[in-house]
C-alpha cells in the first residue's frame, strides 16, 4: 500500500507560479513512476506529466515549457513546479505512482485544487 498527500494547490493570477508538492509513504520502493494528473469537474481526467525512477519526464503539450516535474527520492516527495499559469490550468491535481507509468499508475492522492482566475 502507498499513501499519497498533495499540497501547494491555492488561488492565484493569471500568469503567477505556483509549486505542488505529493508527499509518499508506505511501500514506495514498489513505485517506478510517479505522476501529475488534473480534472475539472464534468470532464475527463488530463494527464499533465509523469516522471520515471531513472528520472525521465514526460508532459502534456498543454504544459510543455510551463511545468516541470521533478522529485526527491530522499524525501520521498514529488514536485510540480507551474509557471506561467492560464485560466485552463484550473484544476484539481491529483499525483499518483505505480510500477510503471500508464495504466500502471494506481495509487492516487485526493488531491490539491488549482483555481488561475483572469
Amino acid at each position: 500500500q502507498v499513501h499519497l498527500v498533495e499540497s501547494g494547490g491555492e488561488s492565484v493570477q493569471s500568469g503567477g507560479s505556483l509549486r505542488l508538492s505529493c508527499a509518499a509513504s508506505g511501500d514506495i520502493y514498489d513505485g517506478a513512476c510517479m505522476g501529475w494528473f488534473r480534472q475539472v469537474s464534468g470532464k475527463e481526467r488530463e494527464e499533465v506529466g509523469t516522471i520515471t525512477n531513472d528520472g525521465i519526464t514526460r508532459y502534456a503539450d498543454s504544459v510543455k515549457g510551463r511545468f516541470t516535474i521533478s522529485q526527491d527520492n530522499a524525501k520521498h516527495t514529488l514536485y510540480l513546479q507551474m509557471n506561467s499559469l492560464k485560466p485552463e490550468d484550473t484544476a484539481m491535481y491529483y499525483c499518483a505512482i505505480g510500477r510503471a507509468c500508464g495504466h500502471y499508475l494506481n495509487y492516487w492522492g485526493q488531491g490539491t485544487q488549482v483555481t488561475v482566475s483572469s
